[in-house]
């Protein structure tokens, strides 16, 4: 049985930092990309970025690149999302999730449709 643990999430005033992290269990994640979404009150889940579990391919949405970094640890078959500079339009509940290659089209996977797998959340809120 497939789980996604995120963890790390908090209150944090405007410019400060947190890392999430997202514990992967129950399969072989070799051939999948792992990737974060957050959703704010009253907003759809959005996308923040992705990273191929074996490979250094990471993509980040432009409303976070440059304050985002997402980096994994195979070992401890973890992920983490490293927020930096955070700023209270950051406040969401964010989401690890887990999508499988694309073999036909080797397309990123940056749609929520993409993810077989979703973790239970985390609440991130950022004060001004």
């Amino acid at each position: 049985q497939v789980q996604l643990v995120e963890s790390g999430g908090g209150l944090v005033q405007a410019g400060g930092s947190l890392r999430l992290s997202c514990a992967a269990s129950g399969r072989t994640f070799n051939n999948y990309y792992m990737g974060w979404f957050r959703q704010a009150p009253g907003k759809e889940r959005e996308f923040v970025g992705v990273i191929r579990w074996t490979a250094s391919r990471i993509y980040y949405a432009d409303s976070v690149k440059g304050r985002f970094t997402i980096s994994r640890d195979n070992a401890k078959n973890t992920v983490y999302l490293q927020m930096n500079s955070l700023k209270p339009e950051d406040t969401a509940v964010y989401y690890c999730a887990a999508a499988l290659e694309d073999y036909i089209d080797y397309t990123v996977p940056r749609t929520e449709r993409r993810y077989a797998y979703w973790g239970q959340g985390t609440q991130v809120t950022v004060s001004s």
